[in-house]
């Protein structure tokens, strides 16, 4: 199938690197549209939908191919190979930003840079390791979602948005949950909040930069000072914001941040 249909794939903006901007579960890309057009000068800009999200033709959904990240990573892999010109730099969303790290494990040397907004190498706490989430709080979780997804949908998104005072942003989220197909919602929830990329993280060589929230219910700020420690090439940056979707609720500063990581590349 063809890559701009399968995914939605939209390219703007021009120069020398490209930056994929990739969204977390229950998004899609219109995610982004407060940050990317902030590059749009300086850069290529590829956004895509994840398969079974946003405008991303759900023919092209193989419930074996994603029954693990890997299926999400090479499809990740695909867009760059077809779209990428220079150097490239993955902007990754929550999840997303693990789908990247597989996609660059699984073809060194295609990604030049990762940033990760909100990201998570384990939702689930283990002796030494704290991820935000016990197991039977996941558990629970994927209950509710399995038994009732709309009604799920429409009291966490609020929550994980956080943003008090943009109660719009919520609705937003809401309504961006509710678009995406159960099944493949609930399945896509399974995969992420039962994932453990702790190993893939471990001494990964390629510049990172990690934006989190200064208050994020889906990733403490323990998960962020743990990538910082296991990514020897990576630089951790604090957003004074709330929820766990920066690049909306506070996309100026998740701008700043990016353009001093891509200055550090040579890419600004």
């Amino acid at each position: 199938m063809d890559l701009r249909t399968r995914n939605n794939v939209k390219v703007a903006g021009q120069g020398a690197a490209t930056l994929v901007f990739s969204h977390g579960f229950g998004c899609d890309q219109s995610m982004w549209r407060l940050l990317a057009p902030h590059f749009a000068g300086r850069f290529k800009l590829i956004t895509y939908d994840l398969v079974g999200a946003g405008q991303a033709t759900l023919a092209g959904y193989d419930r074996h191919k994603y029954s693990s990240l890997q299926g999400y990573a090479s499809d990740l892999a695909e867009l760059i190979a077809e779209y990428g010109e220079g150097p490239v730099v993955v902007i990754g969303h929550s999840v997303s930003a693990m789908i990247a790290v597989l996609a660059d494990l699984a073809v060194p040397g295609s990604i030049a840079g990762h940033v990760m907004v909100g990201p998570s190498p384990c939702y689930i706490n283990h002796p030494g390791y704290t991820g935000g989430f016990e197991r039977g709080d996941i558990d629970s979780l994927l209950a509710t979602l399995e038994s009732n997804y709309l009604g799920w949908a429409s009291n966490m998104a609020p929550a994980i948005m956080g943003a008090p005072g943009q109660p719009a942003l919520g609705d937003e989220l809401t309504n961006s949950f509710c678009r995406t197909d159960p099944e493949i919602a609930k399945q896509f929830a399974r995969l992420t909040f039962l994932s453990d990329n702790r190993q893939d993280v471990r001494g990964l060589a390629t510049p990172a930069l990690i934006l989190q929230s200064l208050e994020d219910i889906i990733a403490p700020p323990e998960v962020g000072e743990y990538l910082h420690a296991a990514m020897p090439n990576s630089s951790l940056c604090v957003i004074d914001n709330i929820g766990h979707c920066p690049h909306l609720s506070a996309p100026s500063q998740c701008a700043a941040a990016i353009d001093g990581f891509l200055a550090r590349l040579g890419l600004a």
